[in-house]
């Protein structure tokens, strides 16, 4: 699959570039994509995705065999062939404003603001909607994690359980995003710069003759970095074995039974043998909610391995975010845009997310306005990241968005990032932009009475 492929988009996005080229339909339309709700058991959203996104419309082109397969759908026959030649020479020339990755969203903030010829716009959607949903999807589910550590390191274990290989690279990318410490998926520690983490399989200890031999074998090969895996037969027993022996690991890692009762046991061991400074590391099917009881019965552990919560959460397989038409230029005259069926109505013009604070820093609330509506002394989250299809800044290092998602996180109130039940953030909409919803609403209905 070639990574810049104009085909990775859903086939109505392309039917309709070719209706506005057939009816020379000629327009520059501004999109927003925002969610319109979280999922359950969720209280806000750490938005991700946004480099790659804006990598692929830097790159993104049409090839001759794929403009050829094109030409063959019985859908395409009626099309007139310059807007075949226009796919040829087809380069995205949009603006992009968007809200920085690792910054707390809330429903209906946009995350993302594209205007370009409405084409491009439009052939965007489908892959703008992946990049930054999936992302933000386990960036959000990460930092969930993280809080229930409370500070004990998490690292991703996903890349088994990702759909698809680069699935787990960007899992792994936005787990960072998210707090997560590392990956043990080491293509994303090469291409991302993330540190990488590993142990041994059961299979290890297993392909021996005795535990102590497979204990043995593995501090031989590496005396300095070596976390044993203690409960392939019986965790005591490993235990006694590996302190036996004299020959201390850096760690050993538990990945079922009863890990609270078994770390306090392992940990009680260690210190008697003078091994403090032997790490506990779980794993094991765990997730926020598995993590905060075993805090809340006192393990002593020392650091975390999520897997599939963290690659495909369960609990929140995906988001509902969404790209809408919010503006048309055309012919010189600018025209804003909304949905108005009911349960999805959608506001009109460009829009700004404008986050109030407290004194002391915490956060209040957030009001979304007009783009042209004044701060009066809030943060505008929405920033120029492209202009004329160009970034306008270099990509930001992981470890800065996962600061930017801990700072916000620490100015959250804490009654909004609760596990369990939280209070809603308040979201709230403009004088100007409400009167804008209602000024559009009664142009549709005059329009559709004629």
């Amino acid at each position: 699959m070639r990574e810049y492929s104009g085909l990775l988009t859903d086939l109505y996005e392309l039917t309709m570039a070719a209706g506005y080229w057939q009816t020379r339909f000629d327009a520059r339309a501004t999109f927003e994509l925002f969610a319109r709700h979280l999922p359950p058991r969720r209280n806000y959203l750490v938005a991700a995705g946004l480099d790659p996104a804006l990598d692929f419309l830097e790159n993104v082109t049409f090839t001759a065999d794929e403009i050829a397969y094109l030409r063959e759908l019985s859908v395409f026959r009626g099309i007139r062939d310059e807007f075949f030649s226009y796919l040829a020479k087809f380069r995205f020339s949009g603006d992009v404003w968007a809200v920085p990755e690792g910054t707390l969203l809330f429903p209906g903030e946009p995350m993302l603001r594209v205007t370009a010829p409405i084409i491009e716009a439009q052939i965007m959607e489908t892959y703008l909607l992946a990049a930054l949903g999936y992302q933000t999807m386990i960036a959000s589910k990460a930092a969930r994690v993280v809080s229930a550590a409370a500070g004990r390191p998490i690292v991703d274990f996903g890349a088994r359980r990702a759909h698809g290989s680069q699935a787990g690279i960007w899992s792994a990318r936005a787990a960072a995003i998210g707090g997560c410490a590392g990956t043990s998926n080491v293509l994303a520690g090469q291409q991302l710069g993330m540190k990488i983490y590993g142990t041994q399989a059961h299979s290890w200890v297993m392909a021996h003759e005795d535990e102590a031999e497979a204990f043995r074998n593995f501090l031989a090969a590496f005396p300095e970095d070596s976390v044993l895996l203690l409960d392939t037969y019986s965790v005591r027993n490993a235990i006694e074995e590996i302190i036996a022996m004299g020959r201390k690991p850096a760690g050993v890692r538990l990945d079922s039974g009863d890990v609270a009762r078994d770390s306090r046991w392992v940990r009680r061991e260690l210190d008697r043998a003078g091994w403090k400074d032997v790490k506990v590391f779980a794993s094991g099917d765990l997730d926020e909610y598995k993590i905060a009881r075993l805090a809340s019965r006192g393990a002593k552990i020392d650091a975390f391995g999520v897997g599939a919560a963290l690659a495909t959460p369960a609990d929140a397989p995906q988001l509902s975010l969404i790209y809408k038409l919010v503006e048309v230029e055309r012919g010189g005259k600018v025209r804003e845009a909304a949905k108005f069926s009911q349960a999805k109505v959608t506001y009109p013009g460009r829009k700004q997310v404008y986050r109030h604070s407290r004194a002391g820093g915490e956060f209040a609330y957030d009001k979304v306005a007009l783009e042209e509506e004044p701060a009066n002394g809030a943060e505008a989250l929405l920033v120029e990241v492209m202009r004329g299809g160009r970034r306008v800044a270099p990509a930001e290092s992981l470890g800065a968005l996962g600061e930017r998602c801990a700072a916000g996180l620490a100015r959250l109130p804490r009654r909004y990032r609760q596990i369990g039940r939280a209070a809603v953030y308040p979201v709230r909409y403009s004088k100007r932009l409400e009167n804008m919803l209602d000024q559009v609403r009664q142009r549709v209905r005059h329009t559709a009475v004629k």
